[in-house]
């Protein structure tokens, strides 16, 4: 196991960072039921220098887990809303995937 310095992960952090010291946030917005928005979904991943031949199959995978996540969360808001106490209810938040809760 290599020890390494402050001084030496801070080098190889500023390598990474653009040369004005400046970093962008990009976020990835889902709207209803999974809609995305084509266009500006694609312009993020080329922002991010993902290849071409990539963004087909990210733009799937993420419309996938949102509508996965979509039909866990509206059977959860029915059963709270209308105050199911079966076994079925779901009355705290449940991890259902990475930085995704209901």
């Amino acid at each position: 196991m290599k020890l390494t310095s402050n001084t030496e992960a801070s080098s190889r952090r500023s390598e990474r960072l653009p040369r004005n010291g400046r970093l962008e946030q990009i976020n990835f917005v889902a709207g209803r039921r999974g809609a995305v928005v084509e266009d500006d979904f694609y312009n993020k991943l080329k922002k991010l220098n993902v290849q071409a031949g990539k963004r087909d199959k990210i733009l799937l995978a993420h419309v996938q887990r949102i509508c996965e996540a979509h039909d866990t969360v509206m059977p959860s808001y029915y059963q709270q809303i209308h105050g199911s106490s079966g076994a079925d209810a779901t009355m705290s938040m449940e991890n259902i995937g990475e930085q995704v809760y209901v």
